[in-house]
């Protein structure tokens, strides 16, 4: 008798931490919602109303959330612009990652990687103005702020000429720090120029063809230097 009521008083007790545990990974996901439903906020409101002009109230009423809640979460209005882009170059990086895993050279990657580049600014306008504008009015992110996700980003770049070089597709005499800098500096402008002009726009993928062009020209072998 005494055996059975300790097997039944493990089993409950069981029961009772398997409650606790779902209600704090319930808990922890609807904190994580909670999270990206500011950070989404952010985005829209950095964007039509610029990082300087921009009120955490704003952030919260955009969110449909109390101005205290926005500091659950994030220290100040800089912290919440650092956090909005460690949060969406994760996810962008993650789509560049697949996007040029199936492709079958080094050609065709960073092809792949202009066209996405452009094509993801179209999608997203806020995202892509907040990205090229709204963060480089923060002095604590140009100062202060390690940006590794950054980093990742041009390693991307770099990795793609790097696999060319090694390939033959890609010239062996040309620096790779260089070559990825030029590449994204000529992206990083034109996506800039495209988004601060006003309409009607020049199409962005005729654009991506233009360039893809103009690298792979000059990242050919057959214009090896002497």
């Amino acid at each position: 008798m005494e055996e059975t009521k300790k097997i039944f008083e493990k089993f409950f007790l069981y029961l009772k931490l398997n409650e606790y545990s779902f209600i704090f990974i319930r808990n922890m996901l609807k904190n994580n919602n909670r999270r990206e439903q500011i950070i989404d906020a952010a985005v829209e409101v950095f964007a039509e109303k610029g990082f300087y002009n921009a009120k955490v109230t704003d952030v919260a009423h955009t969110a449909g959330v109390a101005d205290g809640t926005i500091y659950l979460y994030f220290k100040n209005k800089d912290d919440l612009l650092i956090s909005l882009f460690e949060s969406k170059m994760e996810k962008i990086l993650d789509r560049f990652n697949a996007t040029l895993q199936t492709a079958s050279s080094a050609g065709e990657k960073l092809k792949r990687f202009i066209q996405l580049h452009f094509q993801m600014v179209e999608e997203n306008q806020h995202l892509a103005e907040v990205f090229q504008v709204e963060l480089r009015q923060s002095g604590k992110f140009i100062k202060d702020y390690h940006n590794q996700k950054f980093i990742d980003f041009l390693n991307v770049i770099g990795q793609i000429i790097r696999e060319g070089q090694l390939s033959g597709e890609f010239r062996k005499n040309i620096r790779i720090n260089t070559a990825k800098l030029a590449v994204f500096g000529a992206i990083d402008e034109i996506a800039r120029q495209w988004i601060l002009t006003a309409e009607p726009k020049s199409q962005l993928q005729d654009i991506a063809r233009e360039l893809t062009q103009t690298f792979l020209l000059g990242l050919s072998p057959i214009r090896q230097e002497e």
